[in-house]
């Protein structure tokens, strides 16, 4: 206890010296040091009421997450590293991640006809459903790419970008038998700048595509499937690609991006040979006081990864995200959708409108209303032929059409938020939301029998203005249900004191549970300080079991207890 003890803080110190001493040494004249780092260190406590016990936290009381990420800037020239440590990670994130070391750093160099990178990079192809490599902290996700980036601007609205490398997979070297390589191009056509006939034109269109292909080794595979052990014959070679336009004329703007995969069979589509479809568009519709947006979506088997035998979030070559709207309340996010690779089909409006001051509607404070629909539904699937069940594996798997949408509904979201200013110290924010939430399919419970969650909720958020410094904000929350675990209230209260202090206090309360003994409430005391760039806060309580998501991918929470502290800086 005491050595781990030593470690960890040893660690929170080179954390905050590394940028010190980095920043202290100006090694050129012209040369620029910034950088960030971030630490979430918790101490965990038994808690019987949510089952955790000295087997639940195996003795390792005290976990941190935390990096330092440092770049050095001279002339057209940039390198970078960013330091991690996990000791050992803090309750929900993967147990492969812990330890210490460098798992990201790149050299780079840029100027007004070419950029390219040397070690890890992140890169995006158009909407993602390509390639998109990203890291997201709060999920502990992180996809990077290790290898070369070459991105050539050979005239004025033409973007040529290369890849090649390996994914990271939390610590492990790469190996040629665990993960395959990643290579692609991508190219973006901005006409309007291309032809100078058009540079001043109303109507401006951008056209761009992508190819990308991942070499995993190993072309034989055996899969136990009905009874029978099956050899397989797979392809060494996956490619993706395809292609996408914007559009903008004026006050309306669509853009939409198709890719097709060839047959890729994994464990997430349990080894068919389908190829693969995705297409995504948006068109939106913006002036002063309404903003229309209209999104679809359309995925089946899109899964693409650089280890086929994964089914977790790592390893992610491509990103399909959610068209659903992320909500930051408590009790509107408690059951987030999450995309499913293997098939689905979703539409999702918005529409925003902003009565002014003075206004009918308005009155003499201005009144903003914003409602949201989306859906989301299962594929159509039918056989390939009388003999063959769907999703068989080692056969094609199914046949499905365009847009072709199933009668199951994954996911529905009616949602409506009033905004309305009370006088010049108050404001309020009053929602709306209906959801259905296939718990069985959204979260990946195979054939148990979860069901699905019909829910509404209701919240009101009120901030008063005290004084030009002092604001009191409170919320308070309720999700009405009849399935899972029943019927929640939640309430906020939060004290900031501008520019630097906040202090709050939150509860949620499951009174609607059918076991007595799990209507628990979950309480988080919080308080923090901010000077400058730098911040650190504060937190105890008991935090509920769930999922959290980020633009559709998502992890589990496990039940916790315990203090944790955060602290982030910049320089």
């Amino acid at each position: 206890m005491n050595r781990r003890f030593c470690c960890f803080l040893g660690t929170i110190s080179l954390l905050f010296l590394v940028p010190v001493m980095v920043k202290s040494q100006d090694v050129l004249k012209g040369s620029e040091v910034h950088g960030s780092m971030q630490a979430d260190a918790s101490y965990y406590l038994t808690d019987p009421k949510t089952g955790i016990t000295d087997s639940t936290l195996a003795g390792k009381l005290i976990r941190m997450n935390a990096f330092t990420e440092v770049n050095y800037t001279l002339g057209n020239f940039t390198a970078g590293m960013r330091f991690e440590a996990y000791l050992p990670p803090q309750m929900g994130y993967d147990a492969e991640y812990n330890g210490v070391g460098v798992p990201y750093w790149y050299v780079n160099y840029k100027n007004d006809y070419i950029d390219v990178t040397a070690g890890n990079f992140y890169e995006q192809f158009g909407y993602g459903m390509i390639l998109r490599t990203y890291q997201e902290w709060t999920l502990g996700y992180d996809n990077s790419l290790r290898g070369l980036r070459v991105k050539v601007m050979p005239a004025k609205g033409i973007t040529f970008k290369g890849v090649y490398g390996v994914q990271r997979y939390y610590w492990d070297p790469y190996k040629d038998y665990n993960r395959g390589i990643v290579k692609g191009f991508d190219a973006d056509f901005y006409l309007n700048d291309i032809f100078s006939s058009l540079n001043d034109a109303k109507v401006k269109l951008t056209l761009g595509g992508s190819f990308v292909s991942d070499y995993q080794q190993g072309t034989t595979k055996e899969i136990a499937s009905g009874g029978k052990l099956l050899a397989l014959t797979l392809p060494e070679n996956v490619s993706n690609y395809g292609g996408r336009f914007n559009l903008n004329i004026g006050d309306f703007n669509w853009f939409t991006e198709y890719a097709h995969k060839i047959n890729d069979p994994n464990e997430s589509n349990k080894y068919i040979y389908k190829n693969g479809d995705g297409l995504f568009t948006n068109l939106s519709f913006s002036k002063p006081g309404l903003g229309i947006s209209l999104m679809s979506k359309w995925i089946d088997n899109m899964s693409f990864k650089s280890d086929r035998s994964l089914t977790n979030n790592m390893l992610n070559i491509n990103y399909l995200s959610a068209i659903t709207k992320e909500h930051s309340y408590a009790l509107a996010s408690m059951y987030p959708y999450s995309t499913q690779p293997n098939g689905e089909v979703g539409l999702s409006g918005t529409v925003t409108l902003h009565f002014p001051k003075n206004s009918a509607l308005g009155g003499k404070t201005g009144l903003s209303i914003a409602g949201n629909f989306s859906q989301v539904n299962g594929l159509k699937k039918t056989q390939v032929n009388d003999t063959t069940l769907i999703g068989q594996t080692g056969t094609l798997g199914y046949k499905s059409s365009f847009y072709g949408a199933g009668d199951e509904v994954y996911y529905q979201d009616a949602n409506i938020e009033v905004t309305k200013k009370f006088g010049k110290k108050w404001k309020g924010i009053f929602t709306y939301l209906y959801q259905t939430y296939n718990k069985e399919i959204v979260e990946g419970h195979g054939s148990e029998d979860f069901g699905t969650i019909y829910s509404q909720i209701g919240i009101a958020d009120v901030a008063w203005n005290i004084t030009k410094k002092h604001t009191l904000r409170g919320e308070v929350q309720g999700l009405f249900t009849k399935q899972d675990n029943g019927n929640w209230v939640a309430g906020l209260i939060e004290l900031t004191i501008s520019p630097a202090w906040f202090v709050s206090v939150v509860d949620q309360y499951n009174y609607g549970n059918d076991i007595v003994s799990q209507r628990l409430n979950y309480y988080t005391v919080s308080a923090g300080y901010t000077n400058h760039t730098t911040r650190i806060s504060f937190s105890y309580g008991r935090q509920r079991e769930g999922i959290i998501c980020v633009g559709g991918v998502c992890r589990n929470v496990p039940a916790t207890t315990g203090l944790t502290l955060t602290v982030t800086s910049s320089f």
